[in-house]
């Protein structure tokens, strides 16, 4: 397999672009080699600008749960776009997809768009901090809330393949309110909330995403939960990675336990650049104008995204079954995978939640950071790098996260474990 087009046009774009990549965990660093360049994608496939076809199990990262170029998705964005791309006033398709996003969550009465997840986490903690009158947050080493100051601070995906728990150009005084508790430990949490008196909300991916695939332990959110309430502290779920990936009414209907804000990307955009973060009225209603709490975006609801994401949720919200079909398929790769591995001596530790997928080369189970950091990273960078020779694309970092699209076949997840076979056989002979 020749890739020399994509190394002639990382070397062009590491001379433009800082690193060659506008996000860091693209640019192979913790795999190693060079990162392959698309040309386009077509359903579960991508194909690079070598001609090269690959399975893809990112999938942009989550967003696609049709797969690249749905049709109704596509037609949805052209007609728009015959309308005008932008307009910075308000359109009806932000009611439409605004009324499409609440009738999904228990826990979210109004919405607002945004057009980032960073920018969705980001505004939500304002407006924690805006209701309840404090200053201090509380977040879970390894999860990841996108790069705003506050919360740059022991993240994980891009942050964590780095090996970077914070980062150069924020000041200490920006983080300084941010309280760091461990994943899946109630008591590190305890611990924050008798360090201070003035916190106003604890953030958590109740399915974590960016330590790899890690859920959240349900008694240890109902424990969460309660602590917040007695404390008057705001419960904020950051959904932007699992939001209708994990569940299609969000982790609240797999774990029972009900946020006080909930931040949302990813599907909602269809493909297309889009956060939103929601919440009780009472709390929404502090958001301008209605309320003091100010934030605002030029391109929030921009109506090209509002028809992406209101095409993808209208086709998702009727084919609700299609959940657990993804579900299923996800758990013959990765206990395929497993077992395979299993046949070689090699120890893997895998997980599923909705069409989300993941795995770690681990001998014991992932239950925070921590143990997600004591993983094997030498066998995982073998791993992608042979799976990438036979034709299937996955994520570029141990800390990252797998995704099934509905246009992901059985025989494509049969050919993904033959291959995965294949070079566990060959790592494991040398």
């Amino acid at each position: 397999m020749s890739t020399d087009a994509s190394v002639k046009a990382f070397e062009e774009a590491q001379n433009l672009i800082p690193g060659g990549v506008n996000s860091p965990v693209r640019a192979f660093s913790s795999v190693g080699g060079t990162p392959i360049f698309i040309a386009e994608g077509e359903g579960a496939y991508l194909t690079d600008i070598d001609g090269n076809k690959y399975v893809d199990f990112v999938q942009s990262w989550g967003p696609l749960i049709f797969g690249h170029r749905d049709e109704s998705i596509e037609a949805a964005v052209i007609e728009a776009v015959k309308h005008g791309l932008s307009f910075g006033a308000p359109t009806l398709a932000e009611t439409e997809l605004a009324k499409l996003v609440i009738s999904f969550f228990d826990s979210i009465d109004k919405v607002r768009f945004v057009s980032s997840g960073t920018e969705a986490v980001m505004s939500a903690i304002r407006l924690a901090r805006g209701f309840t009158h404090r200053d201090d947050i509380v977040k879970f080493t390894g999860c990841y809330h996108g790069h705003s100051d506050a919360l740059l601070v022991e993240a994980g995906s891009g942050a964590a393949t780095f090996g970077n728990p914070s980062s150069p150009g924020v000041p200490y005084d920006f983080t300084k309110h941010t309280l760091l508790a461990e994943y899946n430990n109630i008591e590190s949490v305890k611990k924050c909330f008798a360090d201070s008196k003035d916190i106003a909300c604890v953030i958590i991916e109740p399915i974590a995403g960016n330590m790899g695939l890690v859920p959240a332990d349900k008694e240890f959110l109902h424990e969460l939960r309660k602590l917040c309430s007695d404390n008057g502290t705001l419960l904020i779920f950051d959904e932007v990675m699992s939001g209708f990936r994990g569940t299609i009414n969000g982790a609240e209907a797999l774990t029972g336990v009900i946020p006080d804000l909930v931040t949302l990307g990813k599907v909602i955009g269809g493909g297309m650049p889009v956060g939103a973060f929601g919440g009780r009225r009472e709390i929404m209603a502090q958001l301008s104008p209605e309320g003091p709490v100010y934030q605002a975006g030029t391109l929030s609801g921009n109506p090209v995204a509002m028809a992406a994401g209101f095409a993808a949720l209208t086709k998702l919200k009727k084919n609700s079954i299609v959940m657990a079909v993804l579900e299923e398929r996800a758990k013959t790769l990765v206990n395929g995978m497993q077992r395979e591995a299993a046949a070689l001596g090699i120890i893997m530790q895998v997980d599923v939640r909705g069409s989300m997928f993941g795995f770690f080369f681990n001998e014991n189970p992932v239950k925070n950071f921590a143990d997600a950091a004591k993983s094997d990273a030498d066998m995982f960078a073998q791993f992608h790098a042979g799976m990438l020779k036979e034709g299937f694309y996955f994520a570029c970092s141990l800390y990252e996260t797998g995704f099934i699209s509905t246009a992901t076949t059985d025989v494509m997840i049969e050919d993904t474990i033959k291959a995965a076979a294949k070079v566990l056989g060959a790592i494991k002979n040398g």
